[in-house]
């Protein structure tokens, strides 16, 4: 059977991705580190870490290894904090991965109420527009805006997500206003990410086009602020720019036509099984923030 203290030590050298910083942090030298992993491997059959000269890296078994790990000793934890009549607090550091704008604007600025009420918690709220590797960065989830029908990860539902052709007034103005997509062709388009296609939907059914697009970026934030400052029509979330269609700053362009429904906002994690409590408090709570209308439809 394999001893639990060499499961801690491995969890804390895939975290690191050092022996040598392991052994620090656990007062150990590294040859007594590197002893009780390579007694873990001859123990499992199974190489957990490929070696170099310069750095340390997870196998392919390691990783999935290393996953289920991280499980157990989440689990063992709280069953501790069960027996101590300390089932409800949750503690320790909950690592978060967000796209940049959302995690800006609907994720920050309801931090405090969630911190407020578990004060025991720290949180790393990491902002990408890059689909992180949950696993590889020690992710405990990621908030994500995609159709996630194809991904392995275990995601669950949080709010729809309408994304609509719109345009400043003074765009409309200069340039006028499309009345059938084909005119697409005829006006300036912002595409994000370096000229992505458009996946929409209308009367006729899904759909794809390749809007070109005078303005290179892999910027969502870059691509806002070009649409309200006039230079062109963008496919935005209302999440992004709903005080702006409010206030008239922007105009829906096209209203029968909208991104594809297939996108929607989830959270997602690793794997369904030995969810910690910290993680599961957290997607509760945005699901009640969110759901079942997202307050900026409302």
């Amino acid at each position: 059977m394999t001893n639990l203290g060499d499961l801690e030590i491995f969890n804390l050298v895939a975290s690191c991705g050092s022996m040598s910083e392991a052994a620090r942090s656990l007062g150990y030298s590294p040859a007594v580190i590197s002893k009780r992993i390579k007694r873990l491997e001859e123990r499992l059959g199974v190489r957990l870490f490929q070696r170099t000269t310069r750095q340390i890296s997870l196998t392919e078994a390691g990783q999935g290894f290393h996953e289920r790990v991280q499980g157990i000793l989440v689990s063992i934890g709280e069953a501790e904090d069960f027996v101590a009549g300390r089932a409800n607090a949750i503690s320790g550091t909950l690592k978060i991965s967000a796209p940049t704008s959302f995690g800006r604007m609907h994720i920050a600025p309801h931090l405090r109420a969630f911190m407020d009420a578990n004060p025991a918690l720290a949180i790393n709220l990491v902002l990408s527009d890059e689909f992180t590797d949950l696993v590889a960065g020690s992710f405990d989830l990621a908030i994500r805006i995609a159709d996630l029908n194809d991904s392995s990860l275990v995601a669950k539902r949080l709010a729809p997500v309408r994304r609509l052709l719109c345009a400043s007034r003074s765009y409309v103005e200069n340039h006028g206003m499309p009345t059938t997509i084909s005119e697409l062709q005829n006006h300036r388009c912002l595409p994000a990410h370096n000229n992505d296609s458009w996946r929409l939907e209308g009367p006729d059914g899904a759909f794809t086009i390749r809007p070109d697009g005078m303005l290179i970026t892999n910027s969502s934030e870059v691509i806002r602020e070009a649409v309200i400052a006039g230079l062109g029509i963008a496919l935005r979330s209302t999440w992004d720019i709903g005080q702006e269609l409010r206030d008239g700053t922007l105009v829906q362009v096209l209203p029968d036509y909208e991104g594809s429904k297939n996108v929607s906002l989830s959270a997602v994690y690793s794997s369904r099984k030995l969810l910690p409590a910290k993680v599961r408090m957290f997607i509760d709570y945005l699901t009640a923030l969110y759901a079942p209308v997202p307050y900026w439809e409302r």
